[in-house]
């Protein structure tokens, strides 16, 4: 038995792991920001993780953020589609994005 006095520890509970489609980390799901293509939207930032389409998923590092902005082809590849400008000028401004840190002069 696996009840509550049966002096076994409880049972971890499951998390999800992704990886960042530019550095290759695993990362728990919840600190991941997804990048869904849905069919009616196109390609767009998912906050809620949970929206219908394909989806990839970009780390809090700026670096992945930056280079996946310039290298549209990255994203092409992971959503098995393409990207516009448009949608790559959303993402880059998306308030959600991480920016770098600035170095005091």
């Amino acid at each position: 038995m696996t009840g509550k006095g049966s002096g076994q520890p409880p049972r971890q509970r499951h998390v999800p792991q992704r990886t960042c489609i530019v550095c290759r980390r695993q990362v728990d799901k919840r600190r991941l920001t997804r990048v869904v293509r849905t069919a009616d939207s196109g390609v767009l930032i998912d906050p809620t993780g949970k929206r219908n389409g394909r989806g990839a998923y970009l780390c809090d590092q700026p670096a992945c953020w930056e280079r996946v902005i310039r290298h549209a082809a990255i994203l092409n590849q992971a959503l098995n589609a393409q990207v516009t400008e448009a949608e790559l000028a959303a993402i880059a401004a998306d308030p959600r994005r991480p920016m770098p840190v600035q170095a005091e002069s």
